[in-house]
C-alpha cells in the first residue's frame, strides 16, 4: 500500500469500479470544486469532463493527481460498491 498521494489518487482513478458512475465533485488542493461527469487518465495528469462549462466556457480540466485533494461521490450507493473499490469494513445502518 502506497502513502504517496499522487499514487494513491492514480490508483483510485484507474481502477475505478464500475459499480460507481465516474461522476461527482473534485476538490483540488487549491480548494475549487469541479463537478465533473467522466474522465480520462495519462500517465501523472487526469483530464476531467465537466458538467457544466465553468463562467470562462471551459468544459475540460487538466490536472495532476498531486493536486487532487478529496473526490465527493454524488450518487446514492450501496456497500457493496465501495467494497469492490478496495473498501474493508462496515457501514452504519439505518
Amino acid at each position: 500500500m502506497t502513502t504517496d498521494p499522487r499514487m494513491m489518487w492514480r490508483d483510485y482513478f484507474s481502477k475505478w469500479p464500475a459499480s460507481i458512475p465516474k461522476r461527482g465533485v473534485l476538490v483540488s488542493s487549491l480548494n475549487e470544486a469541479t463537478p465533473f461527469k467522466g474522465f480520462l487518465i495519462r500517465e501523472e495528469m487526469l483530464l476531467l469532463e465537466r458538467t457544466n462549462p465553468d463562467p470562462l466556457g471551459a468544459r475540460f480540466v487538466l490536472l495532476g493527481f498531486d493536486a487532487i485533494h478529496m473526490v465527493k461521490l454524488i450518487d446514492p450507493l450501496r456497500e457493496e460498491a465501495f467494497i469492490s473499490a478496495g473498501f474493508a469494513g462496515q457501514l452504519a445502518r439505518t
